[in-house]
Formats: C-alpha cells, structure tokens, sequence
C-alpha cells in the first residue's frame, strides 16, 4: 500500500508501519458511502475513498522509550527527534537554581568543544597541545592560590571535583601510611575530620577507601567547621582535615586560616603534624578574585591540597575539575603511574583514564578570554545578584536568611520558626510547577529541625531572570500563606517654595 501524502507524519515515520515484502497486505475492503444526518446536505468529503484514511500507527509503537536495543536501524533524522523529543521533557537548566555548575557558555567556547570532542586526554603522545594547555591551567591555578613555588605544584585535571577530591584524600592517606611505616607503627585505622556539612564525595571517598569518617557536628546557628571544636576530633591516625571553601548547605566559607591555627596548636601539644585539604569546588574560583585578603590557599604552610570544579565558578560545562598539591612531597610518587602504550611515555594520577580534552580546552578558553579582571567582574556580578535576591527576600513576610550571598553567590533561606501551614518543601514545589527548580533540604543532625530552601547565582541568572523569580515566588508565598507584599505609601507632592 504506497504511503499517502501527509503534513501530519513524514515518509521515514511510515517506515515501521508498512507491511513486509514476504507477506500479503490484507484485502482493501470495500468502499463505504457514508451517509451524512438528514438535516444536513450530502458533501464531497462524505465519499471519501479509504485509501485517504491515515493509518494509526500500532501501540507498542507509542511506548517509546525503548528499553531494549531495536531490531532495525532507524534514520539520523528519526533517531535524533525520538531523543530531543524526550529531552523536551527536562527541566530548563539556567533554571536550575540547584546546581553549581555552569549552564551558560559563549558561542565561541561551545565550538572549541565540539571541535575537540573527539579527542581524549589520555592519549598525551597524540594530543601534545592539550596536554600543553593543562599544564598552563595548572600553573596559572598555582600562581591564582598564591603556591611559594608555583614551578613545583603538582597538579592534574579530573572529571569534576569529585575525583579531585578523592585523589587529594588518598594522597593524605598515603602520607600518613609512609609515616607511620617509618615510624614502626600500625597503618590500619586512618580517619578523616571534617564538618559535617562536607559534599557527598568525601562520604564516598571515606567509605571506598577505608578511612573512618569523623564528623564534626553542626550546632544551632553554626552550620560548618569552625576551629573551637576540631581538635577533639583528632589523634595521630588523623589522614588530615578537609574544610570547606564554599559550602554546598548555605554557600558560606569555613575559616580555613583559623583551622590551620588550631592544628598548629594541637602539634604543639601532641607532637602530631595534620596537613589541610581545601575543598573549593566553588570557592577556589570566586574567593582569590572577590576576598583578596582572605587567608585559604597555599599561603597557609598547612594546606597541602586544594581541588576546585572548572565546570562551576571556572566557567566550563561539566565535567571538569582541578586537583593541585603544595609540592612533591604532598602527591607521594607511587602514586603516579607512568603510561607509555598509547605512544610516548605520560604520568597519570586519576581514578578515569580517558577523559575528554574538550573540557581542558574551554578550560583554557576561559582564561585567555576573560583574565583576572573579567573572571572578576563575571564573580563580581554574581555576588551583587545574590545578595540583592536575598535582600528582596528576606523582605517577604514568612522567610528568614541563613545567609546573604556575601561569600559563595549563593544563600539558604527558611520560613520563621513556628509558621503553621505548608513547609519549604510546598514552596520548593510550587516553584517548579512555575519552571524553577529551587532545593529544599533538612540540615544534618542535631540540626534536623532546620529545613531551607537554598538560591545558587551563576552566570547567565540575568536581572531579567531575577526579577521573574521573585515576582514568582511572591505569587507563590501569596497563595500559600495568604500573604501579601506591603503596598507602598503614595508619593508625596513635592514641597511648595
């Protein structure tokens, strides 16, 4: 039967529905006048010949997506409208309120990726200039978080910070192994300080490499690490201690300087040198450009690591991060595995083997593009945003700040303590109903009683944006709670000379 022409059904649609060429087509029945109602005349369309009928295409044609491999290819053109189709049913990413990580990219930066796509880090040998470019990243990362001898650093890039992370904690790990083998002692009870406001990455790294966790607990109005309660954490099966540059619960810094402080005291006493991972998955590309005179980085002789995301405040989509080390004896060399069958000889320290070059590539693109000055009007921009959204909010009635976007461009807020009716939570939703997708979340123990809705500011959140938001969510808390913004008083007329 030949395929009827259509606007509603292109032809390769139509591929699936046609009968095989080793069976016979049924028997066209025959045709039908059909009779229109009595009260109204006979038309043309009334003899309408069968063959002029759409087919309805079989239902478990309709249940798509798959979950099994098809038996027969399809075209580019049909397999790429079946997923984009799909995708359509995603959320909006630069509304996305929840995520770190950058959604918005220049034209220029998206073509250097999908030119270089094709091409994986691993293969150093073949690709000599990416390899090149990571390494000017990883110098110019050096010299940004003031390394003594930035020529020194060891560093790499990973598939986010996750992987960053982990790499920094086993090289903690590994330090602390070789010396306490020198010293003749057991190695088989490392743990690990931290607040217990740290990324999931450090519960995995804790639970894949057998390090026993140590939290320290949140207290109310104190919901990171802070030095007066540390040291009751550690022994001298202390790996190291990680704080938190930018925390993924509020956005706020921990007082890195004053951990390391409290270390150096607890040495003192105790004998017991503990070397600090910053984690800055965030913070390490907003701080050295906005808080210049914060002391976090190498500076501080006791921070021996640092990771960050490129794919957040570094302006590259996921997934890319950093990981860098003081010197060599921070990253241990048997750590290190020199790879020479793809074609020369190559050091790698990651958990992936092959990545992408691309993301090293927009990596790159970034800070010859933009500079210290642009990368500083870019965190800039993102500050002066948060902070005037958590000025607008906390100007509606039921919500009250944890913190303002005055150190990660990002802040939680909750509703005032005993406010019956809906939670966060039914804010939370009733945003996304609007296309917003704004987290709510309970802090950890004994903070349980604490639940927050947290706002991240990226670049591409436009005033335009902004605006829309919280017109928005000011819509959204009317209908909630009955709420209304108070109307400003009438102007007064100018005084009369």
């Amino acid at each position: 039967m030949p395929i009827p022409h259509t606007d509603v059904m292109t032809a390769p649609e139509f591929d699936t529905l046609t009968v095989p060429p080793d069976t016979e087509p049924d028997p066209e029945p025959e045709p039908q006048t059909v009779r229109p109602p009595a009260d109204r005349p006979l038309r043309p369309a009334d003899h309408r010949p069968p063959h002029q009928d759409l087919p309805l295409p079989p239902a478990d044609h309709l249940l798509m997506p798959v979950d099994e491999l098809p038996l027969n290819e399809s075209s580019p053109d049909v397999a790429g409208r079946r997923v984009r189709d799909e995708l359509m049913l995603d959320g909006n990413a630069r509304l996305n309120l929840a995520t770190f990580v950058t959604t918005w990219m220049e034209p220029q930066a998206r073509q250097l990726m999908a030119e270089t796509a094709e091409k994986n880090l691993a293969d150093r040998a073949e690709y000599p200039q990416i390899t090149a470019m990571e390494e000017r990243c990883v110098r110019m990362l050096a010299r940004l978080w003031h390394a003594p001898r930035p020529e020194r650093v060891r560093g790499c890039s990973t598939t986010g910070s996750s992987e960053a992370a982990m790499l920094g904690g086993l090289a903690l790990k590994r330090r602390w192994q070789d010396r306490r083998r020198t010293q003749g002692k057991d190695t088989a009870r490392p743990n690990i300080v931290m607040g217990a406001n740290v990324q999931v990455c450090w519960k995995k790294f804790a639970n894949y490499f057998e390090v026993e966790p140590r939290y320290v607990p949140m207290e109310p109005g104190r919901y990171h690490l802070t030095p007066d309660t540390l040291t009751a954490y550690c022994d001298d099966n202390t790996i190291g201690v990680v704080t938190v540059l930018g925390s993924t619960f509020d956005g706020s810094y921990e007082p890195v300087a004053d951990i390391c402080m409290a270390l150096d005291g607890y040495q003192e006493a105790t004998g017991t040198d503990i070397p600090v991972h910053v984690d800055g998955a965030s913070g390490a590309m907003v701080a050295p450009f906005l808080d210049p005179g914060l002391l976090w980085d190498f500076q501080l002789e006791r921070v021996a690591s640092i990771n960050t995301s490129g794919h957040k405040y570094g302006h590259v989509f996921p997934g890319l991060g950093w990981a860098l080390w003081r010197d060599a004896d921070a990253l241990p060399d048997d750590l290190v595995f020199e790879v020479d069958y793809l074609g020369g000889c190559s050091p790698s320290f990651t958990l992936n083997f092959s990545r992408p070059g691309a993301h090293v590539v927009a990596q790159y693109y970034s800070f010859l593009r933009y500079g210290f000055e642009g990368l500083r009007n870019l965190a800039a921009q993102n500050r002066t945003t948060a902070r005037a959204l958590a000025a607008r909010i906390q100007g509606i009635g039921p919500y009250r700040l944890v913190t303002d976007g005055s150190e990660l461009p990002a802040f939680a807020f909750r509703l005032a303590p005993g406010l019956p009716g809906p939670t966060v939570f039914d804010v939370s939703q009733a945003m996304r109903a609007r296309g917003w997708h704004l987290p709510a979340y309970t802090f950890p123990a004994p903070c349980q009683d604490v639940s927050v809705l947290r706002l991240v500011v990226r670049t591409g959140f436009t005033a335009e944006l902004a605006g829309m938001f919280i017109a928005d969510l000011t819509e959204v808390t009317r209908r909630l709670y009955d709420w209304r913004p108070a109307t400003p008083p009438p102007p007064t007329a100018p005084a009369v000379p």
